[in-house]
């Protein structure tokens, strides 16, 4: 995910992405079934897709111990239509007020902010000034005119040709393919990057130890912050644009071969799987669609469905598209709607404006980030997923909106499913997660989130808000076991109807949600912003 910093250099990609709960979704606890696989290209053994699951045993085994616990609490019963009715409409009341407080604040320092920060003119809402300060935001955009949707178009049609034409070879020509796009963006030097991290990454798999290779995947995600490395990375480069893509990608590619690697270090020693070949690697990290931004989708899915694509016919295939074109293209406009109506970003980097403004402005902006957020990666993880439905393969699920989250639990397992199913795979339940107790669980959470933050730059922002998110989870999780003690819910059914008790848990909801909100603000803001809500919203605003 990024903040918009000052630096664009102060957030990798990923930020896209947060990662999710580190309590398994339902879909991770579903054992795996297994299935014959159908012959294909590199694939000279039956059950190459089977090693995936069962090979490990200790990892299966805990995933079937997973699968039996409890994770959420018994569902209360529901609220009359009324007042359901009544509580929707507070809500949008709240969300609409603090929007049009924003909305009036940005034309009221318009041109103070015009004079600090450059707003952009523009004709595609009425002549409305743009607020051009969300780095992410543009660098993509500018990306997307440029190159990026027209090689991701080629990718489309290379597809579907190698589909129709010879589809037991389609791997190996997406992946050439995806070597060639990689090229035209990123140069001679971009390429041999990637396949140098690559190749290192394989090379160190093949000792088939799991702290090695993740050594070596980390060593290589540091090397992207060596300021002498920095120096000659740029120097391959005329614009700094350039740099920061071939950044962002080697970031996100680092998940790739990680995921890879650590699939090949669980299988036996004598194994021989020619799925774990190196050009099934490259086939994998050379995926043009998530290439550059993700989302990430962990090597045993992508094998399994590169093998058995679920290929539609041409009329379901142009519906698919026509479709997803159409939603990327109302959100694309509805977040543009949002930078040309509130110029948030601007005024969160003005801390003397921020420290002016009413609390109801301060919600407002808000409520503004982070809904312009989840809109942003609905974009960015809309493109990639259509075209990886057009392949036959499923993305991971979309994120979910902001505005329906309140826990800090679901905001980490549905905004960004890809990254959960990979933390939970390889980093969460390999380090025991809830297996070994209270205090296993709470450091397996912890190296997690230390990981989660180290992945996405490692700078002093990001510790705080891995920090304050693993506190959050944290305490959720303890509440969540306090009410589900024998004790506490006799205690509560009689005290309190059915009913009643939603109503408590909508309270302490409203809690979670509300350090939700300020503890992503930390990361997409800073520790200033954090600090100036704090401030205003929880104390002077409590004690006034």
């Amino acid at each position: 995910m990024y903040r918009a910093p000052a630096n664009p250099l102060s957030r990798q990609p990923g930020a896209t992405s947060q990662a999710k709960a580190f309590t398994p979704a339902a879909s991770d606890r579903r054992s795996p079934q297994p299935s014959r696989v159908l012959p294909g290209p590199g694939l000279r053994a039956a059950g190459c897709r089977d090693a995936f699951f069962p090979a490990h045993s200790a990892l299966h085994a805990a995933i079937q111990k997973l699968s039996t616990l409890h994770w959420e609490a018994e569902s209360p019963a529901m609220l009359s239509r009324w007042e359901l009715t009544l509580c929707l409409l507070v809500s949008l009341g709240f969300h609409f007020r603090s929007f049009y407080e924003v909305y009036k604040v940005s034309r009221e320092h318009e041109e103070e902010l015009d004079q600090e920060f450059e707003l952009e003119m523009d004709t595609l809402f009425g002549g409305l000034k743009k607020d051009p300060t969300d780095f992410e935001w543009n660098f993509w955009l500018e990306w997307g005119k440029q190159r990026l949707v027209w090689l991701l178009l080629g990718h489309m049609a290379v597809s579907q040709l190698a589909t129709l034409l010879t589809k037991k070879h389609r791997p190996w020509i997406i992946m050439i393919y995806g070597m060639w796009a990689c090229w035209c963006v990123l140069g001679a030097p971009g390429v041999v990057m990637v396949l140098l991290h690559t190749t290192i990454a394989f090379c160190v798999a093949q000792f088939r130890s799991m702290l090695l290779s993740w050594l070596c995947s980390l060593l290589l995600l540091s090397t992207l912050r060596l300021q002498s490395v920095e120096e000659v990375k740029r120097r391959w480069y005329k614009t700094e644009s350039e740099y920061y893509l071939l950044q962002f990608t080697l970031t996100v590619r680092c998940l790739y071969y990680t995921s890879f690697s650590l699939e090949l270090c669980r299988q036996p020693p004598s194994a021989q799987r020619a799925c774990f070949s190196f050009p099934w690697l490259l086939t994998y990290v050379f995926y043009y669609p998530v290439f550059h931004n993700g989302p990430i989708l962990n090597f045993p899915e992508f094998f399994r469905q590169m093998q058995q694509p679920e290929l539609s016919s041409l009329q379901h295939s142009l519906c698919i598209l026509a479709k997803g074109l159409g939603r990327l293209l109302c959100w694309w406009w509805l977040a543009e709607l949002m930078v040309h109506l509130m110029y948030m970003h601007a005024l969160y980097s003005s801390i003397p404006l921020l420290e002016s403004v009413s609390c109801w402005t301060l919600g407002g902006l808000a409520l503004a980030q982070v809904l312009f957020f989840y809109v942003k990666y609905l974009v960015l993880f809309g493109a990639p997923a259509l075209l990886m439905r057009l392949d036959g393969l499923t993305p991971p699920p979309l994120p979910r909106c902001v505005s329906t989250m309140f826990s800090f639990t679901g905001m980490w397992r549905y905004f960004d499913v890809g990254l959960h199913n990979f933390l939970i795979r390889y980093v969460y339940i390999p380090l025991g997660g809830s297996q070994h107790g209270l205090l296993g669980t709470l450091l397996s959470t912890a190296m997690t989130f230390a990981f989660v933050s180290y992945w996405h730059g490692s700078y002093e922002d990001l510790w705080c808000w891995a920090a304050l998110n693993w506190l959050g989870v944290t305490v959720e999780s303890g509440v969540r076991r306090l009410l589900q003690t024998p004790c506490v819910r006799e205690t509560l059914a009689r005290h309190l109807s059915p009913q009643a008790r939603r109503r408590l848990h909508a309270l302490l909801a409203s809690c979670s949600t509300s350090m939700l909100i300020l503890f992503n603000l930390v990361f997409l803001e800073g520790i200033q912003v954090g600090k100036t809500y704090w401030n205003r919203i929880f104390l002077q605003a409590a004690f006034s």
